[in-house]
């Protein structure tokens, strides 16, 4: 029975530049496979955070809401120790739609400053490196 080589005991032992592509390319498929798993998992427990979150925040927008209503009837509740019933309701209603006006104009104003949304001054500086790459500055 013929004895195998040194050469051929070698070439057993070793694995080739193919195999260990083929075992490099396995692994970082794995991997791959393996991080797009946990992105998925993660992905899920924070839409899931997220969603409570804007069930929480719209529950508790809603209820301030409500408090703000009872604190205006509050103040008009207190007026009316002193003053007819619908004189109270009448300051109470004027002072909010005051406020509201107030409001809306100073909104107004920053959304003009706000318009168009374009970023002028970063645009205006890509025309300031173009123009001196243009000249060779």
């Amino acid at each position: 029975m013929p004895t195998p080589s040194a050469d051929t005991t070698e070439s057993l032992q070793k694995p080739t530049v193919g195999a260990a592509a083929k075992q490099v390319a396995e692994h970082a498929s794995s991997l791959a496979r393996l991080e797009l798993e946990l992105a998925a998992v993660e992905l899920k427990g924070k839409a899931g955070a997220l969603g409570a979150g804007v069930v929480l925040g719209v529950v508790a927008a809603l209820l301030g809401l409500y408090a703000l209503g009872f604190g205006f009837a509050t103040i008009a509740a207190a007026l009316a120790t002193f003053l007819d019933t619908w004189l109270a309701l009448l300051i109470v209603t004027l002072g909010l739609l005051l406020l509201a006006g107030i409001l809306a104009a100073v909104a107004l104003q920053r959304i003009r400053r706000g318009t168009p949304p374009v970023p002028e001054q970063a645009i205006r500086e890509a025309k300031l490196t173009t123009e001196a790459l243009k000249n060779g500055r």
